[in-house]
């Protein structure tokens, strides 16, 4: 279980109403199969050994007989299987019926957790045949079964009891029966508290118009409520259908996110990687999730690769990959940057909103933001002063940009020439203009945010910040230059994200205005702090600090969920594959790791500006670490990969 993945599976054998040898069969043979793609845990549907719908043949003795010894040969064929199987059959418990799940591994039984809500309503009347789990003296009783060698043993019926791999102590989970999850409190929320990091379903819930979106959500939703996987696998093909269709609907989630589904009225196995280390990290994250003691039942499995074939890392984590989800959340984002702006403008009573308009992509960003919060206030857009300040790196193209964004927006646009001011500074300070080192760079920056902040207090406004997520993550901002500002609207959008922003923007507008945002984004990333070549940009920021797509990647994995150094390589490599080799990847990592420690003052004195998503580095919002942190723990590995 390397990095905390395991790959775990939902099957839906084909099945003979009580004809419990050739369920066997078929169970066995999708166990065998789903154990050879690598899973390490398998559950198949409730009351498989017989099948659901046997009706009052559940009170036959024949039967119950046959279900016994269906779970002694499943025991027996599948005694030398690297897996946990989790199988459903009827189990007579002194003189009661109950519907039990077994979980089986190395031939073994552990235990039988019996379902405790029995519906009994509309097309259900399980009360007809069984008795809940409640029933149970003292919530524990064991019964007398016939092991795979033939020998009996004594196995216990559980509830409040989760299950743990020796090996791997991150490997827990917890079983519930189908209508256990339909209930208001189910037996998942505590086995979840208890500790289970995987929630296991046997359902045979039938299918009727509509119930397919409902069961997703709700199972869905659960994983996410309980911060854990949940395993879900569905009664189908085979099942009487004298009243009723079931159509083996198979579902995995984690933590609130669907990762594998069945096809409806199919058969066979999905898979699914689940991040074990994820969802334990979550747990610790989310003060708010609270353990309780339960029982824990442990079993033995070795480690085993996992090849990650069944998992998929986003290539932009911070993006949607599907336009219309895109597009809504884009909408989302630009409101919630506008309405943070629209209360601090008008909390300040600022006459005016001063921004540097470049013509690049924040600045883009940070002027879209502006529009949209003056008017939602129904302020005059001629109160946004827009100030462009070239200086020896700024080219025609984005010069003109800026100057056809401010027009086309109706706002003021002020050209204020600082080279001669940056000129008299370096004379001031004895810095030669042929030196093109920080200093001749910074001395630009500090410059600009000079000017803009001056002419915030001319016209009685405030000055809007323009850089982002991604650049402070990376300390790509000079101090007390574009790194300060009095609001900075776009402090918690990564660069790929801003890039969707614009676009979003581009593609909802018409005319000049669509054709100038979109030449904004074709301009390559750059500060425009060294002279250009030809005229054209001669520094692109992705030469220097690598490619943004890279270090949101990182970005997103270390601070969302914890990831080290190695596992976020391992997502990288499967990620970008055949877009950037290990050796990149790793240069790449390596840098942001270092960068991002040495970087965290100027995170430590951010302005204000509003959270959008789960990511962000303001000292006041979820990241508050200490400026003098060292890196070597983080450098040490990275540069090990």
């Amino acid at each position: 279980m390397r990095d905390g993945f395991i790959k775990i599976a939902a099957a839906t054998p084909d099945l003979h109403v009580a004809d419990c040898a050739y369920n066997t069969s078929e169970i066995v043979k999708l166990a065998k199969e789903a154990v050879a793609k690598g899973a390490r845990l398998i559950t198949f549907p409730e009351l498989c050994l017989t099948g659901y719908t046997c009706g009052d043949l559940f009170l036959q003795e024949t039967l119950l007989e046959g279900a016994l010894e269906a779970l002694n040969t499943v025991c027996r064929e599948t005694a030398e299987l690297a897996t946990v199987i989790v199988v459903g059959l009827p189990l007579r418990v002194r003189g009661k019926l109950y519907n039990v799940a077994a979980v089986v591994n190395a031939g073994d039984v552990l235990a039988f957790v019996p379902k405790t809500h029995l519906p009994n309503y509309s097309e259900f009347y399980e009360q007809r045949h069984f008795v809940s789990a409640d029933t149970l003296s003292g919530g524990m009783e064991s019964v007398d079964i016939k092991n795979a060698d033939g020998e009996t043993v004594c196995v216990p019926l559980v509830t409040d009891t989760i299950f743990q791999c020796d090996e791997q102590p991150l490997f827990t989970f917890g079983v519930e029966i189908c209508e256990d999850l339909w209930v208001p409190n189910p037996p998942s929320t505590a086995l979840a508290q208890m500790g289970a990091h995987i929630i296991v379903n046997l359902s045979a819930s039938d299918e009727i118009i509509g119930k397919a979106g409902y069961r997703r959500d709700l199972v869905r939703q659960q994983s996410g409520r309980l911060l854990c996987a949940y395993l879900y696998a569905d009664a189908g093909f085979g099942e009487s259908t004298q009243d009723l269709v079931f159509a083996g609907h198979d579902l995995i989630a984690e933590n609130g996110a669907l990762l594998s589904e069945s096809k409806m009225f199919s058969q066979g196995i999905i898979y699914a990687d689940i991040d074990l280390q994820r969802l334990a990290h979550e747990r610790q994250r989310m003060n708010t999730f609270e353990s309780i003691e339960g029982g824990v039942f442990s079993f033995s499995l070795e480690p085993v690769e996992n090849d990650l074939a069944d998992r998929t890392f986003s290539r932009t984590p911070f993006v949607p990959a599907n336009k219309a989800l895109r597009d809504e959340r884009c909408e989302e984002i630009l409101t919630l940057q506008a309405t943070g702006l629209a209360t601090r403008l008008r909390h300040t009573h600022a006459k005016t909103a001063v921004v540097g308009l470049s013509g690049g992509l924040d600045s883009t960003l940070a002027l879209i933001v502006l529009v949209h919060a003056f008017d939602m206030l129904e302020l005059d857009r001629k109160g946004i002063l827009a100030v462009t300040m070239p200086c020896f790196g700024t080219t025609a193209r984005t010069k003109g940009n800026a100057e056809k964004l401010a027009e086309a927006y109706g706002v003021t646009l002020e050209t204020v020439d600082i080279k001669a001011a940056v000129d008299q500074h370096f004379m001031d300070i004895g810095q030669s203009k042929d030196d093109l080192s920080v200093t001749f760079e910074n001395g630009q920056a500090r410059m600009r945010t000079l000017v803009l902040m001056n002419l915030a207090n001319k016209n009685g406004g405030m000055v809007v910040g323009t850089g982002d997520l991604s650049e402070l993550a990376l300390g790509w901002a000079t101090y007390n230059g574009d790194h300060m500002s009095m609001y900075g609207v776009n402090g918690s959008i990564p660069k790929t994200l801003v890039r969707y922003l614009v676009a979003y923007e581009a593609d909802r507008t018409l005319g000049e205005l669509s054709d100038v945002l979109q030449d904004v984004l074709d301009t390559p990333v750059s500060p425009e702090l060294l002279p250009p070549k030809d005229g054209e940009i001669s520094q692109k920021t992705e030469d220097l600090v690598g490619p943004y797509e890279l270090h949101d990647f990182f970005l997103y994995y270390m601070l969302r969920f914890g990831y080290p150094p190695r596992k976020i390589f391992r997502a990288a490599h499967k990620t970008f594959a055949g877009v950037y080799d290990d050796a990149t990847i790793k240069k790449w990592l390596t840098i942001f790791m270092r960068r991002f420690f040495t970087q965290q003052f100027k995170r430590s004195c951010l302005p204000d500006g509003p959270k959008v998503g789960t990511v962000t580095l303001s000292p006041r919002g979820d990241w508050r670490m200490p400026s003098d942190a060292v890196s070597a723990l983080w450098l040490k590995e990275a540069e090990s990969l």
